[in-house]
């Protein structure tokens, strides 16, 4: 990318922009998505089988199709080239890959195994309760690649530290989700099979990241507006997806939640309980080591947010589109919006306190 694209990209990100309304409320839109596929899945269930069972190497071929489209649109916007920046705020770096990825998946597993286990067990299904706990790991494993640009946006975060994050925690997500994945499954006691979750990394990382990535060297080739315009243009597609996709998880899943509904507030607790755990954490790091706000803001809310997009399609190919697991992650999409709206908010109004002792890193 040359200097100019730089700036460009720099004057664009800097000013930040309203989240659309359609965003906002997308809490709302995957309540009425989770309704839709829960009735879909009592009226026409013969529907649902018969996607269930287009797979290949357990990778659903339907839900893997949904998740490209919802994935590609976002990866557009990610330039790999920014990691050699991340020097420029190497603390604010530290403290976000440190939280993310030695923190938020072994405090999930320890919050899974605490509520789901212990505190809940008596009222969710027994058969179930090493899935849910397999979902909320899966939903923790890997940190949020696109949604992170609007947080970031309007706790008036620092664009390059935040594109370079982005680019540096999928670079590691590559080599790092299905290990960590398998380690804390294991410790969970819950038997994993190495093929399935590989085949989900190429699957819903690798090959999604190639297709963004050539793509963009070729929008590029023409200019830095052709890339905004087709970005922007292809994001209402990855929202239809997203929504596409919870319908027919839902759709899977309606038996359970109609027999069980006190099931997915109660997945809702450790969720809560980690988000904000980690944010604070990161937070309060940011602040000790005198990281200056518009980096410590996007810091907090990257180690918060999940790469649920990833979760919900990895729990599909692992455990299967009806389990607990994909359940579990599903919550994590109805929950995570307006958690990180707060976090947005939280970061905003705590500047003065923050910035009173908090040391330029310039």
């Amino acid at each position: 990318m040359t200097d100019a694209s730089h700036q460009t990209l720099g004057d664009s990100a800097a000013t930040p922009t309203p989240m659309r309304a359609f965003e906002r409320f997308l809490s709302i839109w995957v309540l009425l998505c989770m309704t839709v596929g829960v009735l879909i899945g009592h009226t026409a269930p013969g529907l649902a089988d018969i996607v269930a069972q287009l797979e290949v190497a357990h990778v659903n071929i339907v839900v893997a199709a949904l998740i490209w489209v919802m994935i590609v649109p976002m990866l557009l916007k990610i330039e790999f080239g920014a990691l050699r920046r991340v020097t420029e705020h190497w603390r604010g770096v530290v403290v976000t890959v440190a939280v993310n990825w030695l923190v938020k998946p072994f405090s999930m597993a320890l919050l899974g195994w605490l509520f789901v286990r212990h505190l809940f067990a008596t009222w969710l299904p027994a058969e179930s309760l090493d899935s849910y706990i397999a979902g909320l790991i899966l939903l923790a494993a890997a940190p949020c690649t696109a949604m992170v640009f609007v947080w970031s946006q309007l706790c008036r975060g620092d664009a390059y530290f935040t594109l370079s994050q982005v680019a540096l925690n999928d670079t590691i997500m590559v080599v790092a989700f299905a290990p960590i994945v398998a380690l804390l499954l294991g410790v969970s006691s819950i038997t994993v099979p190495w093929e399935t979750l590989v085949v989900s990394v190429f699957a819903y990382i690798l090959i999604p990241v190639a297709i963004a990535q050539g793509l963009r060297r070729v929008l590029l080739r023409r200019s830095r507006k052709t890339l905004d315009t087709v970005a922007a243009a292809a994001a209402p597609f990855s929202m239809a997806a997203l929504l596409a996709t919870l319908i027919l998880l839902f759709a899977f899943q309606g038996a359970t939640i109609v027999a069980n509904p006190v099931v997915i507030g109660l997945l809702a607790i450790p969720i809560v309980v980690q988000v904000l755990l980690n944010a604070g954490l990161a937070y309060l790091l940011n602040r000790k080591l005198g990281v200056a706000h518009c980096v410590a803001g996007p810091s907090s809310l990257i180690a918060a947010s999940n790469f649920f997009e990833l979760a919900v399609a990895t729990a599909i190919s692992v455990f299967g589109l009806r389990s607990g697991a994909a359940l579990a992650t599903v919550v994590g999409v109805l929950v995570e919006v307006p958690l990180m709206l707060i976090v947005v908010r939280a970061v905003n109004r705590s500047k003065h306190w923050y910035e009173q002792v908090s040391r330029d890193s310039e």
